[in-house]
């Protein structure tokens, strides 16, 4: 008798740790597959925003007469436009062929025109110098994610180039031997902005191409960013004053990458304070959603750059498991609140408001930058969500129920319709197959 409740006991325990694994895993926090949430605004920041003959995107929407006016000094934004649309295509490059080629001319076409790079000089042989050091390096940034979504080296080594030629140079040690970027090649000064993504360049460009000396020159200039938040900014997370999102995701990103490269915990640890920062902190968020943090196109695109790389701490198995799993219920509040609010009976204009938690004003002129900072959480989280599930070895995220024998349409959103409405419907078939298409 003792022998079976001794059993009895060793499966019952067996059991109730299977319970606790599956419990823990990360993946059984996600609520849904985001892709097609993805998917239309994706299509609404192109349809709407892109410019397709250069494959530039427009501050405004391109219907609007002053659209190529007032995209003339429209250039580091370019990149985090872009990357939405190299993450749709990281996340659809072995399903959706048509589409897949669609991205793949936008790609050429804004290597080819230079990212609408408004700053020209006789010397600069690249087409992408340009006398804001941080400009150059959001863009060289999106180069090599080029590289990486496409297979093709010419962006990354473009990139490099452009390090190599323009960034790196302007560089300079200050009395104390600290190393640092400045804001601009003919004045002093450096900033967070130029210095957190300059950082990340760096790292990045040693993981490609393993030079060491871009490792050092990264850690360099982590160090004097690290030293400007310990003394002036109380170590407390905040990376700059007043704390904007970009330069909290650049820089934990940078650290998040460093810890990688170098093995040194404390990077790890930089890289949880800035983020966490940028989520909990109230100077960065209002009612539990990221801020509206202006209205100009500088501010309103600084979240489609801190969302990515929140996703990149949460896939990090390395990274502290309770911080994913409060960055996974945060992005996801974001991302829900932010489709509750969009007006899908305008669809292809169903733009993003600055602020997620509330609709888009109709009386005013729609943002290029709100588009792409909302594509951008959309997209990342159907990343973050497909990704998590692929880590547990699950193959598919489905939201379907009592329909696998029978042909079914969905919407958007993934759930299941009626009846066709306009815009993206998805037909899923008995066959497994999946078809989408557009409703005019």
């Amino acid at each position: 008798m003792c022998r079976f409740y001794s059993l009895f006991s060793i499966v019952l325990l067996s059991f109730s740790a299977a319970q606790l694994q599956a419990q823990t895993r990360l993946s059984n926090l996600i609520e849904r597959d985001y892709s097609g949430r993805a998917d239309t605004l994706d299509y609404v920041l192109t349809n709407q925003f892109l410019n397709t003959t250069k494959g530039i995107f427009y501050a405004i929407p391109r219907s609007n007469s002053n659209a190529a006016s007032e995209s003339t000094y429209i250039y580091w934004q370019q990149a985090h436009a872009m990357d939405v649309i190299l993450y749709a295509y990281e996340r659809i490059r072995d399903t959706e062929d048509s589409r897949v080629n669609s991205y793949k001319t936008m790609i050429q076409r804004w290597y080819r025109n230079h990212a609408n790079n408004w700053y020209h000089s006789d010397s600069d042989d690249t087409g992408f110098l340009n006398e804001y050091t941080d400009d150059m390096c959001w863009i060289c940034l999106t180069l090599l994610h080029m590289s990486e979504a496409t297979g093709e080296a010419t962006y990354a080594d473009m990139a490099r180039k452009v390090f190599d030629s323009y960034i790196q140079p302007r560089a300079t040690r200050d009395n104390n031997d600290v190393l640092s970027l400045p804001w601009k090649d003919h004045e002093s000064g450096p900033n967070a902005c130029t210095n957190a993504p300059g950082c990340l360049l760096a790292t990045k460009l040693y993981e490609r191409y393993g030079d060491e000396a871009y490792l050092q020159f990264a850690k360099d200039i982590y160090a004097y960013q690290a030293s400007v938040m310990k003394k002036n900014l109380s170590n407390d997370g905040r990376v700059e004053e007043p704390p904007l999102t970009y330069t909290q995701g650049t820089f934990g990103e940078a650290a998040r990458r460093l810890y990688h490269a170098t093995g040194e915990s404390s990077y790890l640890t930089m890289a949880t304070k800035v983020l966490n920062y940028a989520i909990t902190s109230s100077r960065c968020t209002h009612n539990g959603l990221l801020r509206d943090e202006g209205s100009s196109m500088d501010q309103s695109i600084f979240k489609a750059v801190l969302i990515p790389y929140l996703v990149n701490y949460i896939l990090d198995e390395s990274a502290t498991k309770r911080y994913r799993q409060s960055f996974i219920t945060f992005l996801q509040k974001n991302a829900n609140e932010l489709w509750a609010n969009l007006n899908l009976n305008a669809y292809p204009r169903t733009y993003c408001n600055y602020y997620w938690g509330e609709p888009v004003d109709a009386t005013k002129v729609p943002s290029m930058g709100a588009m792409a900072s909302g594509a951008s959480l959309m997209e990342n989280v159907a990343r973050m969500a497909l990704g998590l599930k692929a880590a547990d070895g699950i193959n598919a995220l489905s939201t379907e129920t009592n329909m696998a024998n029978v042909t079914a349409i969905y919407d958007l959103s993934g759930q299941p319709l009626q009846r066709l409405h306009r815009g993206i419907n998805i037909v899923r078939k008995a066959d497994g197959k999946v078809v989408k298409f557009y409703l005019k």
